[in-house]
């Protein structure tokens, strides 16, 4: 951990958007998208899903990249799908140089930057990561099974020593089911050969940045599958256990 002196976290006047809701995917709803293209709109920095919970997406700098089992992490088209995501414009940021963190000792160093646990916040992480454990899933197809069978078939990859960004939001306890409560996280390699979501990581060296944001707007599917079944909120270890890692370290919630 680095000795430097903690910043103070600033609001960001901005928004952070998100489509869809984590209690429809839970159940199985993975094809109730957003395109590419208007996701665009929606910022520069986020994490999401691939259409068919197809592959994890990381969002940096505006590029979307589609992180699937089949093939190194690529830029998405336009006209892509993204059945849930969460968006902001990366605004500015607390700073601190972080060293030697395990996955626990990072969820700390975060929450120590937060500038409020009733606020929701943007994270990024740049530099050289220990080890870096990441899942992604295989496309489905229909009839769609509940998100907890789909990640249960997970595939999961361990990588050391490699440099590149850890993306994502920590969202206040009050959210979990409408968006995972905690840390969610996502990791793709600078060289962009590797990423996905995190489920367990290390920190070598690295700036650890968060941004704070007052607003959250939730804008939901009117398709017919999304408007023809009502969705009540109940087991949050339902969402522990699919999401794993790094979140649930983090004392409100998890990964």
């Amino acid at each position: 951990m680095s000795g430097d002196a903690r910043p103070a976290a600033v609001v960001h006047p901005g928004v952070v958007t998100q489509f869809a809701v984590l209690d429809a995917l839970l159940g199985g709803q993975y094809s109730s998208c957003i395109t590419v293209r208007d996701a665009r709109a929606l910022g520069d920095t986020g994490i999401g899903c691939c259409e068919r919970f197809g592959g994890e997406v990381v969002i940096l700098d505006g590029e979307f990249f589609a992180c699937t089992a089949d093939e190194s992490p690529r830029l998405m088209t336009d006209d892509e799908m993204l059945p849930f995501v969460d968006m902001c414009s990366f605004g500015e940021a607390a700073s601190l140089t972080v060293r030697d963190l395990d996955g626990p000792a990072l969820a700390e160093q975060i929450d120590g930057l937060l500038a409020s646990r009733n606020l929701f916040h943007a994270i990024r992480v740049d530099g050289v990561m220990a080890r870096v454990r990441t899942r992604v899933t295989r496309r489905e197809e229909p009839p769609f099974r509940p998100l907890a069978e789909v990640t249960a078939e997970q595939i999961e990859t361990v990588t050391r020593d490699v440099r590149g960004a850890v993306v994502g939001f920590w969202m206040p306890r009050l959210y979990q089911g409408v968006t995972v409560a905690g840390l969610h996280l996502h990791f793709l390699r600078d060289d962009r050969t590797f990423g996905g979501h995190v489920l367990e990581i290390s920190v070598r060296e690295a700036v650890l940045r968060v941004s704070a944001y007052a607003r959250f707007e939730l804008r939901v599917p009117t398709d017919v599958e999304f408007l023809s079944q009502e969705l009540t909120h109940d087991e949050d270890r339902r969402i522990a256990a699919i999401e794993g890692g790094a979140a649930a370290s983090s004392g409100g919630g998890k990964r």
